[in-house]
């Protein structure tokens, strides 16, 4: 009941400033500044540009959390989400003195702020942060790394995008979420700082489901040795891995984003009231694992080379100069029998004419036609 009603009430707490993925450090930076007087906020250190990475402690409790957001520039959802807790946190609602009383929350909302300049997901020396955490190349991932030994938290919160082409299995619907407490070695090994990760989640699930079904997955758990996710669980804090992945005419994640926020929220009481202690791990391995089953457009029923066919149609995204928007370039991705995927948008092709010429991994480049009434068109890799 009490997710319900934040979900419910969920307006109220959303910082209205982050309107979109494209928000700068500037920005935040704003917005950290007119925090009151029970958020401390403290520069770590700074970024390859000369950019402020800062901590914001707010709490009094005994349990120490850990979140931080964007280590990758392009991937904001995490950030966004954080900046509505911290609207959430100067509410009258009784979770804000459960969580006061109960914990210290140690927040970094963006890691990355020079690839966040540039909508780019690796930092300005084109390393990806996320997988400097054992060669410490970067002073992203130094300040990062060494705020964790300073903190010793006992939970941490490790915030990401997916691509938006991850399904949650045996539903065809995109993984909105995904969660994973990351593995700790190649054999998968469940130590107990994991396994309580994987009890925190599993209640987050529990909490969700009802919210946003069959569209929460878990992410693959494959051990990546330099990640920052996996070295921290290793290393004793109880980590757990949030990812905002696609939704439906949701490209700015402004829906998504209320669903990341309630997941923070619902995994912060969880470990408060440590109701995850009564979870049962079969809880956690009992959600859906993700898989790739979903396409951004499918058509069915297409006559090519003498058979009946579907086409699975994708789009990449590359960020303008600017870094305050971004240019999708579709192209075919699979042709034959797609009958067991699905898509954002998907069409028959059965009673429309198609003009133009479909070839497997080059750019879209034809159109769907009904009579004389265009029904989809893409142009040389444009959706028109």
């Amino acid at each position: 009941m009490m997710i319900k009603s934040i979900i419910d009430n969920y307006e109220i707490f959303k910082e209205k400033r982050l309107k979109d993925r494209f928000f700068k450090h500037k920005d935040t930076a704003e917005l950290l500044a007119k925090l009151p007087s029970t958020f401390e906020i403290k520069e770590l250190g700074k970024s390859v540009n000369g950019k402020n990475i800062n901590l914001i402690s707010w709490g009094k409790g005994k349990t120490k959390i850990m979140l931080w957001s964007q280590m990758h520039g392009d991937e904001t959802t995490g950030t966004m989400a954080l900046f509505d807790l911290f609207n959430f946190l100067q509410s009258d609602d009784k979770v804000v003195k459960l969580l006061m009383e109960n914990c210290q929350l140690f927040v970094i909302p963006m890691v990355n702020p020079d690839g966040a300049e540039v909508f780019t997901r690796r930092n300005i020396q084109q390393i990806d942060i996320n997988r400097d955490y054992l060669k410490e190349s970067t002073p992203e991932a130094k300040i990062l790394k060494q705020c964790r030994a300073d903190v010793n938290p006992d939970f941490g919160f490790n915030l990401h995008d997916q691509i938006t082409l991850w399904s949650v299995t045996k539903t065809l619907k995109p993984a909105t979420l995904s969660f994973l407490a990351p593995a700790i070695d190649e054999e998968l090994s469940i130590d107990e700082t994991r396994k309580n990760a994987m009890l925190v989640i599993a209640d987050m699930f529990r909490d969700l489901d009802e919210h946003l079904p069959q569209h929460i997955g878990l992410f693959d758990d494959e051990f990546e040795p330099r990640a920052f996710g996996d070295n921290f669980q290793k290393a004793g804090t109880s980590t757990i891995l949030i990812e905002a992945g696609g939704y439906q005419k949701d490209f700015e994640k402004q829906d998504i984003r209320k669903y990341y926020f309630t997941s923070i929220l619902s995994g912060l009481i969880s470990i408060v009231n440590k109701t995850y202690e009564e979870q049962d791990l079969k809880s956690y391995f009992s959600i859906p694992k993700n898989n790739k089953q979903i396409f951004h457009f499918l058509i069915h029923n297409v006559i090519l080379n003498g058979i009946e066919v579907s086409i699975g149609i994708n789009y990449d995204e590359c960020p303008a100069l600017d870094g305050l928007s971004t240019t999708k370039t579709y192209s075919i991705q699979d042709i034959g029998d797609l009958s067991f995927c699905d898509a954002y948008q998907t069409y028959s092709a059965k009673e429309l004419k198609l003009k133009g010429e479909i070839i497997l991994y080059q750019t879209a480049n034809f159109e769907l036609v009904d009579s004389d009434k265009t029904i989809l068109s893409f142009q040389n890799g444009k959706l028109l």
